[in-house]
């Protein structure tokens, strides 16, 4: 979304999209006791806002400003309340920071967060397995509408629409936001995904099992 609040698609990024450093800030976001380490899951979507930031500026500032909350509260953390998905979720839970009037809650911000995440991996793999003459708009619209889609009012929708409608073929938009790394970037693509899914697995289950999955 621009300044005169509307959505479009930028193509004159120039910043290209690491794979591989992206599969190496998943990997390290793994912990013991099926935990995740919210430092290196704020870094695999800095490199992911090149990706949306390609196509998407709406989607862009969205990652960006929820990232900064949660960039504040890691970086005031005295106590290590905050190094954690599971951490962070026992600490505003027990102390009732969840229900506190004008606290901007880390939970709810790694909600939002991580219903983007479920988005951007589902298109990724549509994307791998597309021909390389074929667009991407139509199934970038259904991965939307099945995931992020459903959190976002009609408004927001209708304009993600709007934009998704001048998205390229799947050669262009690789060529776009990889550069001259595509062929790299395939082949460490799948692998990549697969830790994407066991960090969004992880993270679906502290929320479930926290009663989380709701916050408004």
């Amino acid at each position: 979304m621009d300044r005169e609040g509307n959505f479009r698609v930028d193509n004159n990024s120039s910043v290209y999209f690491d794979v591989k450093y992206l599969h190496e800030c998943y990997s390290s976001c793994l912990l013991d006791e099926d935990d995740i380490y919210l430092e290196s899951y704020l870094n695999a979507y800095k490199e992911l806002c090149k990706l949306m930031g390609s196509f998407f500026s709406f989607i862009e500032t969205e990652i960006n400003s929820k990232s900064a909350i949660l960039t504040d509260l890691i970086g005031n953390d005295e106590n290590g309340n905050f190094s954690t998905v599971k951490s962070m979720m026992r600490h505003e839970m027990d102390s009732g920071l969840l229900k506190k009037s004008g606290y901007v809650s880390g939970c709810r911000t790694l909600l939002r967060l991580h219903r983007g995440l479920d988005f951007i991996r589902q298109f990724l793999k549509h994307v791998y397995e597309l021909r390389s003459d074929e667009g991407t708009s139509s199934v970038c619209m259904k991965v939307y509408s099945k995931t992020l889609g459903n959190f976002h009012p009609w408004l927001i929708r209708q304009g993600a629409y709007l934009a998704m409608y001048t998205l390229p073929s799947r050669a262009a938009l690789l060529n776009r936001v990889c550069g001259d790394s595509v062929e790299i970037s395939l082949a460490i693509l799948p692998e990549m995904l697969e830790i994407a899914d066991e960090v969004y697995s992880r993270t679906e289950v502290c929320f479930r099992t926290n009663n989380l999955s709701n916050l408004p």
